[in-house]
């Protein structure tokens, strides 16, 4: 017989669904260590904007790839579940429960399925992408792309620069197209046994938790940030500022709107987001079990208990 697999607990869903409290909860009972799976949330300039955990938060429980990176750092998926899976046999090898926490998709579906392995962009061509992308704007860059990767420049819209300059990275140092390595075979980052949870409330709810965390932000001093980071030479399009409210923050202390506007705005940028990351999940996220209501304390037992039968479960 081959080794049994590590167990590895998900805690999945939409932002201000509760899910960092779920797996809190569920890494103080049973010794856990909670991964993030967020994107934004890897960012250290804005540990309040974010929402990443407090250092009482901290102290309960292990906390793993919160503020692992600068502000200018480019990261794939790829490259988060290396990580991620390294950290995954870590806790494993401490007698730890690895609980995976987060809210984007593609970081969650790399982990569990895999993608193609698409070599290493050298740093280099990578910023050249990004500085040729902001000297002729996105609608020439697009065209540009359309012409060595007809696929790809199909798929990505003109206004989501990622996507578009990791397409032109990819095919500037490799020679191939990103839509011809990703039809290649992929496997998973880690094979594990999974159980995975998916905090799923209804859309009304995590539109008015949302508003309300990023007010419950701004008290706690999230517009501070976001000036620091300005300070330090943040450009406009950094990575980092990508986190939920940045920008609207940032035109705030550009002095193109008003903090009320700057908030508003926030919020549909928050409301576009959640539903995004609903869709996602609602079809290419298969869990064990559909939390469709914000978690609260209330729900702890029930959800332990089905954690506690899945680890007593043979591998």
């Amino acid at each position: 017989m081959g080794e049994k697999l590590p167990k590895v607990v998900i805690v999945a869903g939409p932002t201000a669904s509760g899910k960092s409290d779920l797996a809190l909860a569920l890494a103080e009972e049973f010794a856990g260590v909670v991964i993030n799976a967020d994107s934004q949330q890897r960012y250290r300039d804005f540990p309040i904007l974010t929402a990443q955990p407090s250092d009482a938060e901290r102290a309960r429980a292990p906390h793993r790839l919160f503020g692992d990176l600068e502000a200018n750092d480019v990261s794939t998926a790829a490259e988060w579940a290396a990580k991620a899976a390294l950290d995954v046999r870590t806790a494993h090898a401490g007698q730890q429960l690895p609980i995976v926490v987060g809210g984007t998709g593609l970081y969650l579906k790399v982990l569990m399925e895999g993608v193609a392995e698409i070599p290493r962009v050298p740093d280099e061509i990578r910023t050249a992408a990004r500085t040729m992308l902001t000297d002729i704007g996105n609608a020439d860059f697009h065209r540009l792309l359309a012409e060595r990767d007809p696929e790809s420049a199909s798929r990505i819209p003109p206004g989501n620069t990622q996507r578009l300059a990791r397409a032109w990275e990819v095919v500037e140092a490799t020679g191939t197209a990103l839509s011809v390595w990703q039809e290649a075979p992929a496997r998973p980052a880690l094979a594990a046994d999974y159980f995975c949870i998916l905090v799923m409330p209804p859309r009304e709810a995590v539109v008015e938790a949302g508003a309300a965390r990023f007010r419950a932000m701004l008290k706690a001093g999230a517009l501070g940030e976001v000036e620091a980071a300005l300070r330090k030479g943040i450009a406009p399009d950094a990575p980092a500022m990508h986190a939920l409210g940045a920008r609207e923050l940032a035109g705030h202390l550009a002095g193109r709107m008003s903090l009320a506007e700057a908030v508003n705005l926030a919020d549909i940028a928050t409301r576009q987001y959640a539903k995004r990351q609903a869709t996602w999940f609602r079809h290419q996220f298969n869990s064990d079990v559909t939390q469709e209501a914000r978690y609260t304390s209330q729900m702890r037992a029930a959800l332990v208990s089905r954690v506690r039968d899945f680890l007593k479960e043979s591998s």
